[in-house]
């Protein structure tokens, strides 16, 4: 048996915490405090500033340029197909094909948790609620192909787990542990999270690398930074957003997702939506404070859906999208706040006058793409805009006779 305060087995300690001599028994069952005085040693976690609130130039271009290596790295030599496939070699494939996804479907051989991983996982000593017993709070199993975490229910002190590289398909248990900091369990089998309910004091959560379809149910009102990178969403509708209140990072890289509706978080200020299959800009009117958005190897082809309620954004990524027309960038007009513009590897980008024109369109700029803008080129732009302008005025003679 399981100690459930402490999450150490008799054999370990002998009934009594090896740090503290303090039996098991008298241990309470609440953990609403700070860290332990006594685990000195041990790094004290702090999850509220987990990531910043805006991202800067330089790191942005760093995160471009690491993924065009990456991009390069995966580019090789197309390979040559060969049309003049016998029989036998097509009733091969085909055996082969059928191997495959038996395989895939085939469920994974069921794995609990054990006590050894609990021993070796287990760390991160602290107070419980009421400052006169110890407990450790937080848990790390990681690719232990784990299928089965049940028994953690008893464990209600954990405030910090870590279950990614396993192969869960329900996480339903965790939903006991109301104390709940960080949860993070990327590369599993989870399609889905409603089972988690909702935890009242979950800050950061991390699912990456799943196969997540659907967000119905997912809701938790503390809740700041949530990443769903690489799994299988194509839509937002299900996302419960009355109750993410303070969620203000979204990662949301590498889905199916087909357009932004859905996404009624007014308090969001970074969100991440490349390399998905967007083709429509709908909803953004309630994302108020949203200060970063990246919009990164979609499908647009306009920039239609921007709103003049997006009064804080400040950096817009669109590279690698389908935006033909130069004049489309006169509808970022509305954004006030819009500093920086990423749009290279569109078709606009060989348009003539390319960067001449964007920043007349949109005086307020100080870099298009990687490169900021010089004070002559402002200049230059303010002097064009101003000609234009006077040579549309019509002349006084002119003018007069329109009116009469």
């Amino acid at each position: 048996m399981f100690c459930r305060t402490w999450g150490c087995s008799p054999p370990l300690h002998g009934g009594v915490s090896p740090r503290e001599n303090t039996p098991c028994s008298s241990w309470c069952d609440c953990a609403d405090s700070d860290t332990c005085k006594h685990q000195s040693s041990t790094k004290t976690l702090h999850y509220s500033d987990f990531s910043s609130q805006e991202m800067s130039d330089i790191e942005d271009e760093m995160l471009d340029d690491a993924q065009e290596e990456e991009e390069d790295d995966d580019e090789g030599p197309a390979e040559e197909t060969n049309h003049n496939v016998t029989e036998g070699d097509e009733e091969e494939e085909k055996e082969e094909e059928e191997a495959e996804e038996a395989e895939k479907e085939e469920p994974p051989p069921h794995v609990p948790i054990s006590e050894e991983m609990l021993r070796d996982g287990l760390s991160l000593l602290c107070k419980t609620g009421n400052g006169l017993a110890h407990a450790y709070v937080k848990l790390e199993v990681k690719d232990r192909e784990l299928t089965d975490i049940s028994v953690l229910q008893s464990f209600i002190h954990l405030r910090y787990v870590d279950m990614s590289q396993n192969s869960l398909q329900d996480l339903s248990p965790l939903g006991a542990l109301t104390h709940l900091l960080s949860l993070r369990a990327d590369h599993n089998q989870l399609v889905g999270l409603s089972g988690l309910g909702e935890l009242p004091y979950l800050q950061v959560a991390s699912f990456a690398q799943n196969r997540i379809k659907s967000m119905q149910g997912f809701g938790h009102p503390r809740l700041e930074t949530l990443n769903l990178i690489g799994n299988e969403l194509r839509d937002l509708e299900g996302l419960e957003c009355s109750k993410l209140t303070s969620l203000h990072t979204l990662e949301l890289r590498s889905n199916q997702l087909l357009s932004t509706a859905g996404l009624n978080l007014a308090s969001l200020r970074e969100l991440y939506l490349g390399q998905n299959n967007i083709s429509r800009l709908e909803g953004l009117k309630s994302l108020v404070n949203l200060t970063t958005l990246h919009l990164r190897d979609n499908q647009l082809e306009t920039l239609d859906g921007f709103s003049e309620h997006l009064q804080a954004l400040q950096y817009l990524n669109l590279r690698s999208n389908m935006v033909a027309k130069l004049q489309e960038v006169q509808k970022l007009h509305c954004l006030p706040r819009l500093r920086a513009l990423v749009l290279r590897e569109n078709p606009c980008e060989e348009e003539e006058g390319y960067r001449m024109e964007t920043l007349i369109a949109l005086p307020q700029l100080e870099r298009l793409d990687k490169d900021f803008f010089e004070e002559e080129e402002k200049r230059e732009a303010a002097e064009t805009k101003k000609a234009r302008a006077e040579m549309e005025m019509p002349e006084p003679g002119e003018k007069e006779e329109f009116l009469e």
